[in-house]
C-alpha cells in the first residue's frame, strides 16, 4: 500500500494467466503479458514492451493507447511524454483527427501494432478498445446499443478483462432508445404548437452529433459553434449529418425569435450558465438534457433543465454484465465510475473481480448513500 498525503493507493502487479505476483513496486518476473495499476493509470507489459492505457500522465514507455477523444482521456494522456525511447501512440484515425481539432496533439500515431488489435467499442466516433492477443481486453468507454450511425461494440474473448463501470450500479438501467426519442419528439411537438423554442443539451462530442441525427426532422435547427465544428468534422469522416446554422450567426442575423419555434443543440455543460439562462429568458425557450445520469430523478434538478432524458453513450448496468459474460474472462478489473460497486456485484455472481482504485483530481468524502459516483459529474458533462 502506497500512502501519499491524505490519499492511499494500491500499486500491484498481476500475472494475467497465473496469479498475483507481487504488491511491491518492483516485479521480479513477468509473463508474456502482465499489467500494473498505479496513480498514473494502467500499464501493460507485453513481450518486453511497456504500454500505457489512457494514462493520467506521460511516463517512459514504448506505446500509449488512447481509446477515444473525450477530454477525460486526453487532458493528461496526450501531453508530451518525456521518454528515452521513441514512443508511439496506438489509436484510431478518427480519434487522432478529433483530438487535433480539439487542440490536443497526438504524436507518432499508428493504427497497427504487432500483437495488438483495435476493437470497436461503440462509444463515440473512432472509439476503440485494445485486445492484446487472447490475454487481455481493455474496453475504454463502451456501448453495446446501436444509436443512429453508431454501431454497437464488438466483444472479444480474453483471459483478463479491464472494463469501465461508469454506470456500475443496478439502478442504472436505460429504457429503450425508441421510447426516449418518442417522448422527446412529443415534447418538441407540444412546444412547437405553442411557439416555444427548444434547446437540446448534450456532450459536445458524441452526444451532440447523435442529437443532430436523431432530431434532424425538426426545422429550423441551430447548433452551438463548438458543436458545429464537431459536426463538420464528423461529416469529413463520413457521417452524414444535417446541415445546420451556427447559433452565433442565427442570433446575429435575428433568426432567434420569441414565440417562433426553433431547435437548438448546445453543450450540456452550459445548462446553468448565464448565457443559456439569458437565451431561455429572452426567447422563452425550454431545455431538455440528455445523459445516462437522467435515470436518476434528481438529475434534472441537479442540472437545472426543464426535462431530462436517459440517452447514454455508455453501457448500463445490465449491459456491463452482458459484456463480462461475452468476454468470458477469468479475471475482471473494473475502472471508473462505480468500480467498487460493480466489482462487488460481479463477485456475488461468482466472477473473480476487483476494482482499480485510481487517484482522483480532488479529495472527495465518500457518501455510500449517494446516487452519483464519488467524483464530480463535471468529468462527464464537459467532455
Amino acid at each position: 500500500m502506497l500512502t501519499i498525503g491524505l490519499f492511499q493507493y494500491s500499486l500491484f502487479c498481476v500475472n494475467i494467466k497465473i496469479r498475483v505476483l507481487s504488491q511491491s513496486l518492483v516485479t521480479k518476473e513477468l509473463s508474456a503479458t502482465s499489467v500494473t495499476f498505479s496513480e498514473c493509470g494502467i500499464t501493460v507489459y507485453s513481450n518486453g514492451r511497456k504500454i500505457l492505457l489512457d494514462p493520467n500522465r506521460g511516463i517512459d514507455c514504448d506505446l500509449v493507447f488512447v481509446s477515444h477523444a473525450h477530454t477525460d482521456h486526453l487532458i493528461r494522456s496526450c501531453k508530451k511524454i518525456l521518454s528515452s525511447r521513441k514512443t508511439k501512440t496506438l489509436t484510431s484515425r478518427e480519434t487522432s483527427m478529433i483530438a487535433h481539432a480539439r487542440g490536443f496533439r497526438i504524436d507518432d500515431v499508428t493504427q497497427e501494432y504487432d500483437g495488438f488489435q483495435l476493437v470497436n467499442t461503440g462509444h463515440i466516433l473512432g472509439s476503440k478498445g485494445l485486445l492484446i492477443g487472447d490475454d487481455l481486453y481493455y474496453t475504454g468507454d463502451i456501448s453495446v446499443r446501436e444509436r443512429a450511425f453508431m454501431k454497437p461494440a464488438f466483444i472479444p474473448k480474453a483471459d483478463t478483462l479491464i472494463i469501465e463501470s461508469t454506470f456500475g450500479r443496478p439502478e442504472y438501467v436505460f429504457p429503450d432508445l425508441r421510447e426516449v426519442i418518442d417522448r422527446t419528439n412529443r415534447i418538441i411537438s407540444e412546444m412547437y404548437s405553442r411557439g416555444v423554442p427548444v434547446i437540446l443539451l448534450g456532450y459536445p462530442l458524441g452526444k451532440a452529433q447523435l442529437l443532430t441525427e436523431l432530431f434532424s426532422h425538426w426545422d429550423p435547427l441551430y447548433v452551438d459553434d463548438s458543436i458545429y465544428r464537431m459536426n463538420c468534422l464528423y461529416k469529413d469522416l463520413g457521417v452524414s449529418l444535417k446541415e445546420s446554422m451556427q447559433v452565433s450567426l442565427a442570433e446575429k442575423t435575428g433568426l432567434l425569435m420569441r414565440q417562433k419555434p426553433w431547435l437548438m443543440i448546445s453543450p450540456l455543460g452550459r445548462s446553468k450558465t448565464t448565457w443559456l439562462l439569458d437565451i431561455k429568458e429572452k426567447y422563452g425557450a425550454i431545455t431538455i438534457g440528455f445523459s445516462g445520469w437522467a435515470v436518476n430523478h434528481r438529475y434534472r434538478c441537479f442540472m437545472g433543465t426543464d426535462y431530462a432524458m436517459p440517452i447514454s453513450d455508455h453501457c448500463d448496468f445490465q449491459e456491463l454484465i452482458d459484456v463480462v459474460k461475452l468476454c468470458n474472462a477469468k479475471k475482471i478489473y473494473t475502472s471508473h465510475g462505480y468500480s467498487s460497486d460493480f466489482a462487488q456485484s460481479l463477485r456475488k455472481m461468482g466472477f473473480d473481480a476487483e476494482p482499480i482504485q485510481q487517484k482522483r483530481k480532488r479529495q472527495v468524502k465518500k457518501d455510500r448513500s449517494s446516487r452519483f459516483p464519488d467524483y464530480s459529474l463535471d468529468d462527464y458533462i464537459n467532455k
